[in-house]
């Protein structure tokens, strides 16, 4: 194999798995659980929303509404929005990424 051919190759393949590869998540999800429990699974049982239906916690949704990024996640938390109330204070940074984290991954598998 020429080494042109084997450097295009070698590209494809790499493009290949960033494609499929599952993102890096920033925080622990197994704590993140333990915190979703104590501090959101109120209005947030099972990726759900008891107060605006629309705006689960599932995949489709935080897709729909550009939410389904560790970043926006953590965003919508420290800051709140609505009647979500804000965990800045509340949650220090590591806890508020472990929930993130935690989200993120219940919405990959389908909570």
């Amino acid at each position: 194999m020429s080494t042109r051919l084997l450097s295009i190759w070698l590209v494809f393949v790499t493009a290949v798995m960033l494609m499929f590869a599952t993102p890096a998540l920033a925080g622990d999800a197994e704590s993140g659980a333990k915190i979703f429990s104590a501090n959101c699974a109120a209005c947030h049982a099972g990726g759900r929303n008891v107060i605006d239906g629309a705006k689960t916690l599932q995949k489709d949704a935080l897709e729909k509404y550009e939410m389904n990024s560790i970043e926006a996640i953590t965003y919508q938390v420290v800051h709140g929005k609505n009647a979500m109330p804000a965990f800045q204070g509340r949650l220090s940074d590591a806890q508020i990424d472990d929930v993130a984290t935690y989200v993120l991954s219940q919405s990959e598998k389908g909570w």
